[in-house]
């Protein structure tokens, strides 16, 4: 499996996390920064990560910023983006289970250092249930294409 991942400077330390749990359970990971507290400007990394996934270079993204607001934004303006805010393990699932969600976006203000193991690992052992929600991520794949 290959994940991009990609923050503001808000959120180094968190991306630093993230890319040493996920490198952990032998993941590559594609890391296109920020790597410095300098400021920067959130959409130019969410961006990366998110076309990145939708173009099939990476198999999911992680985008974070200080709250995750800008970058679940940022990501979702993405044509085949599914980016869910998930600020513990059960937003993970269900995000993952009703929404299949390619991209996790998280918040360095908002996650604690105690739940990120469990956020990760739910969010990429969880299978999408398809069903009922088939027909609504359908509806979502129409909206794009009328852009």
């Amino acid at each position: 499996m290959k994940i991009a991942i990609g923050s503001d400077h808000a959120a180094v330390d968190l991306k630093e996390k993230v890319r040493i749990l996920l490198e952990s359970r032998e993941i590559e990971v594609i890391d296109f920064g920020t790597d410095s507290k300098d400021s920067v400007d959130y959409p130019d990394y969410g961006l990366k990560v998110a076309q990145a996934v939708a173009a099939g270079q990476v198999d999911k993204g992680v985008a974070i910023c200080w709250t995750g607001a800008g970058m679940v934004i940022t990501t979702n303006k993405v044509n085949g983006i599914r980016a869910a805010l998930c600020l513990n393990k059960d937003m993970a699932f269900y995000a993952r289970s009703h929404n299949d969600i390619n991209v996790l976006v998280l918040s360095q203000k908002y996650v604690k250092d105690e739940d990120i193991n469990d956020i990760i690992d739910t969010w990429l052992t969880t299978e999408f249930e398809g069903g009922r929600h088939i027909q609504r991520l359908a509806k979502i794949k129409a909206a794009e294409k009328n852009d």
